[in-house]
């Protein structure tokens, strides 16, 4: 049998996959446009309004945090990496806009009944194993106030099955990341093996995450305090099993 905590990430493992090699190729995997359009999807989900409270969990450079704050809502971001909080901090500056970033764990929130809205965007849940992350939807659940909704934007795990090639390459000038994925379908887990090469070097890191489909997520977020559960694809529309990604939608 597996060990779990063997195939769960640990604080210092995300530290260094969310490292500054991985800030360096975010406008080439993340874009300004996309970031754009991520953006107004989240607002036109959660019906976000001007004065809206929001917290993003794993919230990284900011990239939706700080145009989410451009539209006019209150935004908390919450992340386990200081080198990519200070780039959020900057670009939230550049932007004029005042967003409240904190470094700390998604398995512990300091918030109860703060917020009305809360999101873990591009596969940010399922780090962990299965205890810890349905400890971070009970944290969620907790800092949400009663009527607010919490959104998780996951992977389709039968879209990630069909893959015909393991191997993901993005370019950056001279500069590569390598992706090495494989499926570890006994503990339903995404490996990714990364391999940077820049600046004459080659650094590898490791991540895994948890792989939920719909009814899973019913179960736990019932569980952790929301009442309804409700299921999109891309942009919103109708999920199936032909969605790249799964995105869900509780409501406390």
């Amino acid at each position: 049998m597996i060990d779990k905590i063997s195939i769960a990430a640990s604080i210092s493992e995300l530290n260094e996959y969310f490292s500054e090699d991985y800030l360096h190729f975010g406008d080439v995997v993340n874009p300004p446009e996309k970031n754009d359009r991520d953006a107004g999807e989240l607002w036109d989900i959660l019906a976000l309004r001007q004065g809206s409270s929001v917290l993003e969990l794993g919230c990284g450079y900011g990239r939706i945090t700080n145009r989410l704050a451009e539209k006019g809502a209150w935004v908390t971001g919450l992340d386990i990496s200081p080198i990519l909080l200070k780039k959020a901090e900057t670009d939230a500056a550049e932007r004029g806009v005042n967003v409240e970033y904190v470094l700390g764990d998604m398995r512990s929130l300091p918030w109860r009944d703060r917020f009305d809205a809360a999101f873990l965007w591009y596969t940010t849940f399922g780090y962990f194993d299965d205890a810890d992350n349905e400890r971070v939807l009970r944290e969620a659940a907790s800092s949400l106030r009663k009527g607010g909704r919490l959104l998780i934007d996951h992977a389709n795990r039968f879209d990630f099955l069909s893959y015909k090639s393991p191997i993901y390459v993005v370019q950056r000038n001279d500069d590569l990341r390598i992706d090495i994925i494989s499926n570890d379908v006994l503990n339903d887990r995404l490996n990714i093996e990364r391999i940077f090469a820049r600046d004459g070097r080659v650094r590898r890191t490791n991540l895994s995450f948890r792989q939920y489909g719909f009814s899973d997520f019913v179960r736990m977020l019932k569980t952790a305090g929301f009442e309804t559960v409700e299921a999109y694809g891309q942009e919103g529309g109708p999920f199936t099993s032909d969605s790249s990604r799964l995105v869900v939608v509780a409501y406390k």
